[in-house]
């Protein structure tokens, strides 16, 4: 039993556990025996780099851990791993740059597999303006932003269905990804107590049964936004794979109008 072959096959159940497939589950997805599978998984058999990169598509493995598994097997990795702003990139960053600006009036922002902001529109910065320095210094964490009690929590209408919201999300991108970074930013948000103003709010109970709101406290009252989350389709790049835009629409028509007063105020300005 070699080393390679039983640390690609601890991986390989892992993952599998992790999916709550059985053995024949992914044997059949797979098209291989169960008893073929079972020899890789226990290392007494040495998968090919084929035949890893099939059973992590069909175990939805995330690319970093695709790569991750194809080094347990003796094999380079094959996804590579760029920052958003290098050259190979340009093409995607414009993309993003285009989907972000093109949302203005309206909130629109680009995060990493962390929950770290890496862009953002000219809307963001005034929904965070209330919030701690400590909390809008770089690498920006959205979810501790959120829900921090020095962060928008204070202003947050709607604060525990939103914080329920964003657990929940948190929760099921840890068990997709088994990201411990997530794990740590969880137990972390997790805790934070609920700030005093936060319950004074009265939320409006328009939306139910529709989508959750972000319902935020502003000088012209109460803003309130559906949002949604685009990824690029078919990345074959770890730190595409990994983007999610957040674009935040306006869920009602005092919003909607108050946004775009805001924003011609800041061309206006500029």
């Amino acid at each position: 039993m070699s080393g390679t072959a039983t640390a690609v096959g601890g991986h390989l159940r892992a993952w599998r556990q992790r999916r709550r497939m059985s053995q024949l589950d992914l044997a059949c997805e797979a098209e291989i025996s169960t008893r073929h599978l079972s020899f890789m998984e226990t290392g007494r058999a040495q998968p090919s780099r084929e035949m890893v990169l099939r059973l992590a598509e069909r175990l939805e493995v995330p690319l970093r851990d695709r790569n991750a598994l194809l080094v347990a097997a003796g094999f380079a990795p094959i996804f590579p791993q760029r920052p958003l702003d290098d050259p190979a990139l340009a093409g995607a960053r414009r993309a993003v740059d285009l989907i972000l600006a093109g949302h203005e009036p309206f909130p629109a922002l680009a995060v990493d597999r962390d929950w770290n902001m890496v862009a953002h529109n000219r809307m963001v910065p005034s929904l965070m303006a209330s919030a701690s320095p400590e909390l809008k210094a770089a690498p920006v964490n959205v979810i501790r932003l959120s829900l921090h009690p020095e962060g928008l929590a204070r202003r947050i209408v709607n604060f525990a269905e939103w914080r329920a919201h964003l657990l929940e999300r948190l929760r099921r991108d840890l068990e997709i990804t088994a990201n411990p970074r997530l794990r740590d930013l969880l137990a972390e948000v997790q805790a934070y107590p609920t700030p005093p103003e936060a319950a004074l709010h009265q939320p409006a109970n328009d939306f139910a049964g529709i989508a959750v709101p972000f319902q935020f406290t502003s000088p012209a009252g109460t803003l309130s936004f559906y949002s949604t989350t685009t990824v690029f389709g078919t990345p074959v790049d770890v730190t595409l794979s990994e983007l999610m835009l957040e674009t935040f629409f306006p869920a009602d028509d005092a919003t909607a109008a108050y946004v775009r007063d805001f924003a011609a105020n800041l061309e206006n300005s500029q």
